[in-house]
């Protein structure tokens, strides 16, 4: 099996994640459309006083696995998830340290589940599982906001509402008279539906990052030597 490539792009994002005190950092790959091997980039990084160990964990952080299409409604995003293939199979130890993390990460307690291979932690719409694969494991995420459907659905609805009485109002000559209880469907449609429109997209992104974070953090530990429990021996 052929060692892995990086192509250009990919060896500016690993030294650029490399050197982490460096906002961006310039490198000069070979012109070879083949692109850098592991082994070549670590000389490059030695070369600017990076240790390989660096290199490779900046590399491995390319490799976080893709974000799963997000859940829309009315075009806002309602849920997000994220997907990464691990090399191996995690151990018990190696699980609970991730819980760890996971609950920093998302501030949050959650529960623990266990079904055999398989491997659960949820807290509320938040679900992380931990799969087996032909080769190692799959660690997939991911979360809904409950409180968002029924704000757009219920905002959006009034304020269809409202349109609809407008218009009767315009042909029956009765806007003045009705017009302060048009404002107040109005105004609650508004109501639930501007905080989600201006809540919802930053919610999302914070979310796909944090996932994104505790993804790279089991890919590194799959890349690495297994850690046992103390009693497991």
């Amino acid at each position: 099996m052929s060692e892995r490539r990086y192509s250009e792009d990919e060896v500016a994002a690993i030294f650029e994640r490399a050197t982490e005190e460096q906002h961006r950092h310039a490198v000069r790959p070979s012109s070879s459309t083949e692109g850098l091997t592991l082994k070549e980039l670590q000389e490059i990084g030695r070369d600017v006083g990076i240790s390989p160990e660096l290199v490779t964990s900046a590399a491995r952080s390319l490799e976080v696995g893709a974000p799963s299409p997000r859940r829309t409604l009315l075009g806002l995003p309602i849920g997000v998830g994220h997907a990464v293939e691990l090399e191996r199979t995690l151990t018990d130890a190696e699980w609970h340290q991730l819980v760890v993390e996971m609950r920093e990460t998302f501030d949050a307690r959650g529960r623990l589940k266990d079904e055999g291979a398989f491997k659960q932690w949820t807290n509320g719409n938040l679900e992380v599982l931990l799969e087996p694969t032909a080769t190692g494991q799959r660690l997939r995420m991911r979360t809904l906001k409950g409180s968002a459907t029924g704000q757009i659905v219920g905002g959006g609805a009034l304020l269809g509402f409202s349109a609809f009485i407008l218009v009767e109002m315009l042909a029956t000559g009765t806007l003045a008279d009705r017009f302060v209880g048009l404002v107040t469907i109005v105004a609650i449609g508004l109501g639930l539906l501007v905080p989600a429109v201006v809540q919802l997209p930053g919610w999302a992104s914070r979310r796909q990052r944090q996932m994104e974070q505790i993804a790279q953090r089991a890919m590194l530990m799959a890349s690495s030597d297994p850690i046992e429990s103390p009693d497991s021996g």
